[in-house]
């Protein structure tokens, strides 16, 4: 298993501690993936702004059904 270093959210500050203040306001709790980019948390923007690009062009329903047929082909089970 790998381990990387991550912010925790009380050490948070600036952009950061926008983003996780955004998942405690959503989820309720800062999402490992979430902390995951901590570290560089202009990859994160980047990567929500990706996301939302591609859900911009599709249905929800079509979305997630692509998310999970991906995930099985690559035997993800998280």
């Amino acid at each position: 298993m790998a381990f990387i270093k991550t912010i925790p959210p009380q050490e948070a500050e600036g952009k950061l501690k926008e983003i996780y203040d955004a998942d405690l306001k959503t989820l309720g709790y800062v999402a490992s993936g979430t902390m995951t980019l901590s570290l560089r948390p202009e990859v994160y923007a980047a990567w929500e702004n990706l996301l939302k690009t591609i859900r911009s062009k599709m249905r929800l329903r079509r979305y997630e059904l692509v998310t999970l047929v991906t995930a099985g082909a690559l035997h993800c089970t998280y």
